[in-house]
């Protein structure tokens, strides 16, 4: 993988800037403010750091472009997420946010390898499955299915489990008109249970004592999941102001619950 030591994306690293702590510092008194050129710059200064974590993945096999430009989208990530008043450096912050999104990256993008012999074992229950649902008129039941075959249940099962193709919670099940069945609306939301309904009501009444700006936060982080930077966008406030106040936010909410 010695394409790092040159040129990755198009770019020559070998020229990438390196900040010193007071350049950071300034940049990011200029980014808390709205500068975009500082965001730029404070990106591309930051760049050293993307390219040294990428190089602890260099044994993955995987495109190194690849990996880089995951790597900045978690360096994004960090400087948006980024809370100055915590007392840690930047970069101290930015590391395990950028390891993390290049491992979730490696995670996603890992095909799951299914061995030769259950594949076998699925396809051959699945023909055989319809041939005995043609000749008797009826679906087999599993245990029907693996006397025929002669392997397990169990087998079958796993096999056949190994196999089947991931379904999004989005995927139509059934449509009539404008109304539209989702498979997440056929899952049990636990969450709602009835042991949980007080507790949510008492978060509620919690979040309504609030001033309305501090409403206004806690709902745009923690319901819509904006980030600090999004939400100083939307409230018309520095990002430093809307660490304070949901900061304080908390605080109210933590006091009133625990009484």
């Amino acid at each position: 993988m010695s394409v790092l030591k040159v040129t990755i994306c198009g770019v020559n690293t070998g020229t990438l800037p390196l900040l010193n702590e007071k350049e950071k510092e300034e940049l990011l008194d200029k980014m808390e403010q709205g500068d975009k050129l500082a965001r730029e710059t404070f990106i591309k200064g930051n760049l050293r750091l993307v390219l040294s974590i990428t190089k602890r993945f260099a044994g993955n096999n995987e495109n190194a472009d690849d990996l880089f430009q995951i790597g900045c989208i978690g360096l994004m990530k960090a400087i948006d997420n980024f809370d100055r008043s915590v007392g840690v450096k930047f970069s101290t912050y930015a590391v395990p946010m950028i390891m993390g999104e290049i491992r979730r990256y490696l995670r996603d993008n890992n095909t799951i390898r299914v061995s030769r012999s259950l594949r076998d074992i699925a396809y051959k229950a699945i023909y055989t499955k319809e041939a005995m649902a043609k000749r008797d008129e009826k679906e087999p039941t599993i245990e029907e299915l693996a006397k025929e075959i002669g392997v397990s249940k169990e087998e079958i099962a796993y096999a056949l489990d190994a196999i089947m193709s991931p379904v999004s919670l989005f995927e139509p099940v059934y449509q009539e008109g404008t109304d539209t069945l989702y498979v997440m609306d056929q899952i049990k939301d636990k969450s709602n249970s009835e042991e949980h309904w007080v507790e949510n009501l008492a978060l509620k009444d919690a979040i309504n004592r609030l001033g309305q700006r501090e409403k206004e936060i806690i709902e745009l982080r923690f319901f819509k999941g904006s980030t600090q930077n999004e939400v100083a966008k939307e409230v018309g406030i520095s990002q430093a102001q809307v660490s304070r106040l949901e900061k304080n936010a908390l605080k109210s909410m933590k006091h009133y619950l625990a009484e």
